[in-house]
């Protein structure tokens, strides 16, 4: 069995890709086989952690074009919580207990993020699942990510996408685009590449947390994410 390069990490995943190719709403195969290899890397004795976006019930850009971005916003917050309770469903049902806590209170479903319990939990071995992004409108689930990533001091951010790795421009549009191996936070910046938002890019430089991107059709990635294989692109 290889060892894990990694002793904790945050997986970031978008709602979309809880979709597949439905686009909307929870694909329960898609979302098992993510989970199948979440616990797959908790049996490597990964500390895991996941910050899951809401896409795929309510995107406020393309649904709440006359609505006010703060009410789109908390919207999206909420969608969040929907898919960490389906992805907590899920890996629960594969014997890996797992606590679900929001930057929204919810008391009813889930705990209120509090630093010191969302450590214990995952030194504990259960996989923490963090919804409502920041709990705050105008910023996205990837500042979130880097936010709960600095937080719980995580090793790496893992950050499946649809695309297999960092590129110079889309590549579905371009297909000159430059594909990166690895690249620095700082010419991400530079480069407006898009990665993530320009707040959680420079909220990983500042944190120094490393990312691994690479697609998430293959969940699999995962798991050779976690164990340091060269996939998809490394940002630091």
């Amino acid at each position: 069995m290889s060892i894990a390069k990694y002793k904790r990490v945050l997986l970031k995943l978008s709602g979309e890709a809880l979709a597949g190719e439905d686009k909307v709403g929870i694909n329960i195969k898609v979302v098992g086989e993510i989970c199948d290899k979440v616990k797959e890397i908790v049996d490597l004795g990964v500390q895991v952690a996941i910050v899951v976006g809401g896409g795929n019930f309510w995107r406020g850009r393309r649904n709440g074009e006359q609505m006010e971005k703060t009410t789109a916003d908390y919207m999206g917050m909420l969608a969040t919580a929907m898919n960490a309770l389906a992805l907590q469903d899920a890996i629960e049902a594969r014997g890996v207990y797992t606590r679900v806590q929001t930057a929204i209170e919810m008391r009813e479903v889930a705990e209120p993020f509090i630093k010191r319990k969302a450590i214990k939990h995952l030194e504990r071995g259960r996989v923490v699942i963090f919804a409502c992004g920041t709990g705050n409108p105008f910023f996205t689930t990837d500042t979130g990510a880097a936010l709960r990533a600095a937080e719980i001091e995580a090793d790496a951010i893992l950050l499946g996408k649809s695309i297999d790795a960092v590129y110079s421009a889309d590549p579905k549009v371009d297909p000159t685009a430059e594909r990166f191996d690895e690249i620095t936070y700082q010419e991400v910046l530079n480069r407006d590449l898009k990665v993530m938002d320009s707040t959680a890019t420079a909220l990983c430089k500042d944190n120094n947390i490393p990312l691994v991107v690479f697609g998430i059709a293959d969940p699999e990635n995962i798991v050779r994410a976690v164990k340091g294989e060269k996939i998809g692109t490394i940002v630091k």
